[in-house]
């Protein structure tokens, strides 16, 4: 993968979680790139920016609209209309050893990341970051307001 056409496009953003762009919305994430070279997704100066968001969104999906199962989140997060939203539900199950209707509660940080690693593996074919990097992002995440 040392070609860049090579990695993956939420990869090459730092946007892992293949965020995209709320059309109309001129609100800025903290750790948003300043330039917008990417007409669709959302571009962070770093993994870990990218991943705070991710968090950011998915802690959202439970509090705002009580998404607390597997089946929940991923149906809002990678609708049928985009994705193979049942084979994405039954990849991030399995990843977190959960059924899908199971509750989880995102809150917790080892259930965060393992949903974020999931994710990232099902949305980029490869989930290339640390621990550390994803314990980072989601740190920043949880502990912001």
């Amino acid at each position: 993968m040392t070609k860049t056409s090579a990695v993956p496009r939420g990869i090459r953003l730092n946007n892992p979680g293949n965020i995209k762009e709320s059309p109309g919305d001129k609100t800025q994430w903290q750790g948003e790139r300043a330039t917008d070279d990417d007409p669709v997704f959302e571009e962070f100066v770093s993994p870990e920016a990218g991943i705070r968001a991710l968090a950011r969104i998915l802690l959202g999906y439970q509090r705002r609209y009580g998404l607390n199962t597997v089946t929940g989140i991923i149906t809002r997060w990678a609708p049928g209309c985009e994705n193979d939203t049942g084979s994405y539900i039954t990849h991030v199950a399995s990843h977190l050893g959960v059924t899908p209707g199971q509750t989880i509660d995102v809150t917790n940080p080892e259930v965060m990341t393992d949903l974020v690693e999931a994710i990232i593996r099902h949305e980029n074919g490869l989930q290339p970051y640390a621990r550390e990097v994803i314990l980072a992002g989601i740190a920043m995440g949880l502990g912001s307001a």
